[in-house]
């Protein structure tokens, strides 16, 4: 049994290559890979900075739910509650990747 040096995820045995974040088993990319950094953490990350209020960072995680939320909560409040984006946004930059992963690809955590 073996486990993902970037993302810690197990590894099939035979296999080199992580499903989960593309590195190989030494933790480095596939070349092929190399420019996507493996988590959509950045662009979420700058997008939750930006456009908060939005919830253009959920909405690129998958969370489609909680982009709407997020909107209508702005859209009520007149603005206020783009602070939760902002804040997300700076949680998501703030993390590694391993964690980032785990945390919102993995487990699907929606909020903070």
């Amino acid at each position: 049994m073996a486990f993902c040096n970037r993302c810690g995820v197990r590894i099939e045995d035979g296999k080199n290559l992580c499903d989960d974040c593309a590195a190989n088993g030494d933790g480095t990319q596939k070349a092929s890979d190399s420019g996507s950094g493996g988590s959509p953490r950045v662009l979420a990350g700058v997008m939750g900075i930006l456009f908060g209020g939005l919830g253009i960072h959920k909405f690129i995680l998958g969370y489609v739910t909680e982009g709407v939320i997020q909107l209508l909560l702005t859209l009520i409040t007149c603005g206020a509650a783009g602070i939760i984006g902002f804040i997300e946004g700076i949680i998501y930059l703030a993390m590694d990747d391993r964690k980032f992963v785990e945390t919102y690809i993995r487990n699907h955590r929606g909020w903070f």
